[in-house]
């Protein structure tokens, strides 16, 4: 297994990555949406590879904190023939370490606390940083990183394609 950042050739096989590791379409109908817009961040979409196959994928694309301009990660998925072998975690950590090299202040995500705090996320409100819709407030979490100042407070927006969904 190795991480690597996502090849133009890799775009195909990252979707139905995808679309299996959900068991549905809309994770990867919004990744082809994020791909057109510009929040996008190719320096910040990862692949793990698993011999000849890309078994997941992750990215982090434009957000803000109000005026602050951060991170939003998702999707993240891996191949359910490849899940519980440390392949989500090899591609969060990695994403972590690159937004952080970057100078990223913050990630923001939405998911499960208790799975998402292994990796230093808490939730967002716990950091002066609200989700977009109120009802998100017990799964909306932040990691910061390097670069992060308190000044970072307000309401986190996700990229345009994420308000469809």
């Amino acid at each position: 297994m190795w991480v690597t950042r996502e090849r133009p050739g890799d775009v195909a096989a990252v979707r139905a990555v995808h679309v299996e590791a959900f068991g549905r379409e809309l994770e990867a109908s919004l990744l082809d949406e994020l791909r057109a817009c510009d929040a996008w961040m190719p320096e910040l979409s990862f692949v793990v590879r698993f011999g000849v196959d890309i078994a997941g994928h992750v990215v982090c694309t434009r957000a803000y904190v109000d005026e602050y301009p951060v991170v939003a990660l998702g999707p993240i998925g891996v191949a359910r023939r490849f899940q519980g072998q440390g392949l989500g975690s090899a591609l969060m950590h990695t994403v972590l370490g690159a937004a952080d090299a970057l100078g990223e202040p913050l990630v923001g995500l939405l998911g499960e606390p208790r799975f998402y705090q292994r990796f230093g996320f808490g939730l967002g409100a716990m950091m002066h940083v609200l989700p977009p819709d109120e009802n998100w407030l017990q799964h909306f979490q932040v990691r910061t990183l390097a670069a992060y100042e308190e000044k970072v407070r307000g309401t986190f927006r996700y990229a345009a394609p994420f308000d469809d969904i």
